[in-house]
């Protein structure tokens, strides 16, 4: 895999040349910011849950070893097959050989950003297993080829003009449908043979209960629940910071998700899994990937804390005006930004910069991740360890060097001023202005402030004459 820098204002560049594309993935993402903004007023206990969410977290995280042997050790009473993966290699190893073991060669799952993170599938196809996305958003992206573009709606980023054109090549249909239910028809008629004949389900894991030893998924299609229902033979792979103490935690992280997420009050379907059906079997693996690397950075731990929502993605305006893909990353928006770079600093290290650090991302996290901060100290991080671009570094030192010289600062404030005013446009627009791409350059102004304030300070300074007294 290339190390190459993403390059993501160049990616967001194009997005941002297609306005219907531009248009309506930003609307979508807010109508979720606004719905969730309801729900939140819905509910006077809010930020106590929120608190509390992050309580739970922060101490899980505190103790991970215990709580995740204290999983395992209750999950194997119920019958579960639990595997534990260091990384994306060895878990695509484990699922391989559990395939293999089965004779299972064709494969359903859901969602499963994790698999994503481990890019399984092209390892599965490889070894001959053909797997199938059976939802909705994650299969238009398998089709199209393409990363999810939003942690909890894949494809939020197509019209469904796109997406008539997808399923018109695979599924044969009507290239002119533009009915939302029925382009969801013609996928639900496509998947359901598949399910029926699938060897293995796959399924994701948004949280693992560690005294019952068993993990919670939560879906709105119900594609889950037949992915792990159907076949006999049922893998979930789950990120081992999803982790939760007890039962009872669960009732504040249900309350949470749906809401941040979706501005609904809780998923179509919020399915418990105890242990393997009865005939069948059931494996959990447990994928470390770099998080216990994470864990132990002390500016960047509580990341882990994700429970996955979006809903930072959903106000950051960066990423609703230059969409996921932009971001080259399996996580995008405000918390890819942060989580991203933990994989690869070089290919990742300008992703930090894809934000106006106004704290929107921070506001809204349901379990009060500082993500803002974090990018920030992202930044620091990357320079410190010389992974900002050329220009960017060299603009930047000679911009400290400017700045600490006042003299020499407001003669280059003046010089900026008269350029402004005189200097044709094809000088002021071009390659080097990449500010001006997309908007004007500021007026200059008549009279600064700091002109202003030294032609007045000593009138403003001189003190008032005393008032004549009578006699």
């Amino acid at each position: 895999m290339s190390d190459k820098p993403v390059n993501h204002a160049r990616a967001a560049e194009h997005f941002i040349e297609d306005t219907p594309h531009l248009q309506f993935h930003d609307e979508r993402l807010w109508d979720m910011r606004q719905k969730r903004d309801a729900q939140m007023h819905i509910l006077p206990e809010w930020q106590e849950l929120r608190e509390e969410a992050s309580r739970i977290k922060e101490h899980t995280l505190s103790r991970l070893p215990e709580y995740l042997e204290q999983f395992e050790t209750n999950a194997r009473k119920n019958g579960i097959h639990v595997h534990w993966a260091r990384d994306g290699a060895e878990h695509n190893r484990i699922v391989g050989e559990i395939l293999k073991a089965h004779n299972a060669r064709n494969l359903i799952k859901s969602k499963s950003m994790v698999t994503e993170e481990c890019d399984m599938r092209p390892y599965l196809a490889k070894q001959g297993v053909t797997v199938t996305e059976t939802d909705l958003g994650e299969r238009i992206q398998q089709l199209d080829d393409q990363l999810p573009s939003h942690i909890v709606v894949p494809a939020v980023h197509k019209l469904t003009a796109d997406v008539a054109k997808i399923f018109a090549k695979d599924y044969h249909t009507d290239p002119e449908i533009r009915d939302p239910h029925l382009l969801a028809e013609a996928q639900r008629q496509a998947a359901r043979p598949v399910i029926l004949h699938a060897d293995a389900g796959m399924t994701g894991g948004n949280f693992v209960v560690a005294e019952t030893g068993t993990f919670v998924v939560c879906t709105n299609e119900g594609n889950a629940d037949l992915s792990a229902t159907v076949p006999n033979l049922h893998i979930a792979t789950i990120g081992i910071e999803r982790l939760v103490p007890r039962m009872a935690d669960m009732g504040v992280f249900i309350r949470l998700l749906s809401r941040s997420a979706l501005g609904s009050p809780i998923t179509q379907y919020t399915t418990h899994f105890r242990g393997p059906q009865k005939g069948g079997e059931m494996h959990v693996v447990l994928v470390d990937n770099g998080r216990s690397a994470r864990l132990g950075m002390e500016d960047f731990w509580t990341s882990l804390k994700c429970i996955r929502c979006g809903a930072c993605m959903n106000t950051c305006p960066v990423y609703r005006r230059s969409g996921g893909l932009s971001y080259g990353a399996v996580y995008s928006g405000p918390i890819g930004a942060i989580i991203d770079p933990t994989f690869n600093e070089r290919k990742y290290s300008t992703l930090p910069y894809a934000s106006t650090l106004n704290g929107s991302c921070t506001n809204v996290c349901p379990v009060k991740i500082n993500i803002h901060e974090q990018l920030y100290k992202w930044r620091r991080v990357l320079v410190q360890h010389h992974e900002m671009p050329f220009v960017k570094r060299e603009i930047m030192h000679m911009a400290g060097k400017l700045m600490g010289q006042p003299r020499m600062y407001r003669a280059a404030i003046k010089a900026t001023e008269v350029s402004l005013s005189t200097m044709p446009r094809f000088v002021l627009y071009n390659w080097l202005n990449p500010w001006g791409k997309h908007r004007e350059n500021p007026h200059p102004v008549k009279q600064t402030f700091n002109d202003w304030y030294r032609k007045n300070r000593e009138t403003a300074a001189k003190p008032a004459a005393a008032p004549e007294t009578k006699k």
